[in-house]
């Protein structure tokens, strides 16, 4: 395996220059898909000027993680694709070391970086002894995907515009019997909570609040049904309405707006509407 086997999908959303971080620690070599959820053409003209292996796709509209992602899936030819979020950058051995994986275990739908939550694994493990750990589930900022293992089960669903896109897409794989491992040894630097424009931040904390509680509730009511899912969402239900009540008596307009965002979600969610909230942006 070399890395003309992987391909690299990027989805952004008004990320500034912080996705430029992100494709100067990939390699040259590897063919990245730019998935840009907007129709920017002066940020398509500008990043593909300026990195050759850059291919930018412009939606035209801001579409969400997941289906952004599988526009850029859907074209993918080579053998695994590496999805990043913006804020990522790859340390040197990071592509090596997810080839060497490749090698080690043949059978697998996703290895993702190790990133140190007991309650993701299936059992207890001396990391000092291994090399790849079986989980069921990885977290979505950074995933190594063997295409040949998504052939019958698909992508991401779409229905979820933002949150459980990855949950829900490793249960489908394990429910099928399909490997996932988290791999000690490759090391991605994730910011977290930074893919977006300085300007745009409190929107898409507001957006982020939203389908938070549209996407928790939903995720659950998929496999669990309504009722169970209502226990479950329950104490946020109530958490939502206390702190805008309180907010609103103490007259902080910041938080109230906060938590009204997650009620919305919440009833929005459990009327079966659609993730239909977008950042006023």
């Amino acid at each position: 395996m070399s890395i003309q086997d992987i391909t690299v999908i990027i989805t952004s959303f008004r990320s500034g220059t912080k996705i430029k971080n992100c494709i100067q620690s990939i390699d040259k070599q590897i063919r990245v898909i730019l998935v840009e959820n907007s129709n920017d053409i002066e940020f398509k003209k500008n990043i593909e000027k300026e990195f050759d292996n850059v291919e930018c796709i412009l939606t035209g509209a801001n579409l969400g993680y997941g289906r952004a992602n599988n526009i850029g899936l859907k074209i993918v030819r080579t053998k695994y694709a590496l999805i990043l979020n913006p804020d990522t950058t790859l340390h040197n051995d990071a592509i090596e070391n997810f080839l060497k994986v490749t090698q080690k275990i043949r059978e697998f739908a996703i290895i993702g970086p190790y990133i140190q939550e007991e309650k993701n694994y299936k059992e207890k493990n001396n990391f000092d002894d291994l090399t790849t750990v079986p989980v069921i589930n990885v977290k979505g900022f950074a995933m190594f995907l063997n295409l040949s293992e998504f052939k019958d089960i698909g992508f991401f669903d779409e229905i979820f515009f933002f949150y459980f896109e990855e949950i829900d897409l490793c249960k489908r794989l394990v429910n099928q019997g399909k490997k996932i491992y988290l791999v000690p040894d490759i090391i991605i630097h994730h910011e977290g909570g930074s893919s977006h424009e300085e300007s745009i931040k409190r929107e898409m904390e507001l957006s982020r609040n939203w389908h938070w509680m549209w996407s928790t509730f939903n995720y659950h009511r998929k496999y669990k049904g309504f009722f169970i899912s209502f226990i479950i969402i329950l104490p946020k239900l109530s958490s939502a309405i206390i702190k805008v009540l309180i907010y609103s008596l103490i007259f902080n307009k910041e938080k109230r707006k906060i938590y009204y965002q997650r009620l919305s979600g919440l009833i929005n969610a459990m009327m079966g509407k659609s993730s239909w909230y977008r950042p006023k942006v």
